[in-house]
């Protein structure tokens, strides 16, 4: 029997399209090599998708006793969380609107199967 072994990322201050780009590197690949990737990935949010991935390796190890050199990641996703508006003064008294971006990033690992 397969678990889905799930850790979450929450209120990461990076916007969800830019996460997407990290995110997208490492989904359907095994575990380990995933970790290798966003190890060496020059983008800013490869360091915390990776510190998630390698909870949610850590997770499995522990609570359910799987090898992480037969776990892959099912599924990776990042989803849009709140946006702080913020304001810049312009010129002639006018403002000048600033949207802080942030997101939510998901991960789901899954043993692989032996046939």
């Amino acid at each position: 029997m397969t678990h889905d072994i799930r850790a979450q990322l929450r209120f990461l201050s990076i916007s969800a399209q830019k996460v997407r780009l990290v995110v997208d590197l490492v989904r359907g690949k095994n575990a380990v090599q995933a970790m290798e990737i966003l190890r060496f990935a020059p983008q800013n949010a490869a360091l915390p998708v990776g510190k998630l991935l390698a909870s949610a390796v850590s997770n499995a190890e522990e609570n359910f006793g799987v090898s992480r050199d037969d776990l892959f990641v099912a599924k990776i996703f990042a989803d849009e969380a709140p946006t702080r508006k913020w304001r810049r003064f312009g010129a002639r008294g006018r403002f000048k609107p600033v949207l802080r971006r942030s997101s939510h990033v998901t991960v789901v690992l899954r043993e692989r199967e032996i046939a």
